[in-house]
């Protein structure tokens, strides 16, 4: 049986990227529903999300609207 976790696909690069550099990420879900943390791994199916708490959850691909890379909020001075 073929998987489509296709490691060639630059969606799945970046992914692994962000695990690898542990940078925090916002995941929003289709819900609405808007997440913050670091990814721990992935696979075809799903994503794990570590939140400050080092909860893990596990989030399922579909269920993702968009994942981006935290911005530091800039400081005023």
């Amino acid at each position: 049986m073929a998987s489509d976790y296709d490691t060639a696909l630059p969606s799945i690069r970046q992914v692994q990227s962000l695990i690898k550099s542990q940078i925090v990420v916002e995941m929003k879900l289709m819900t609405g529903d808007s997440l913050t943390g670091r990814l721990g791994w992935q696979d075809s199916n799903c994503v794990c999300l570590i939140d400050e708490s080092e909860r893990s959850t596990t989030i399922w691909r579909q269920a993702i609207a968009y994942l981006r890379p935290r911005v530091r909020e800039m400081r005023d001075e």
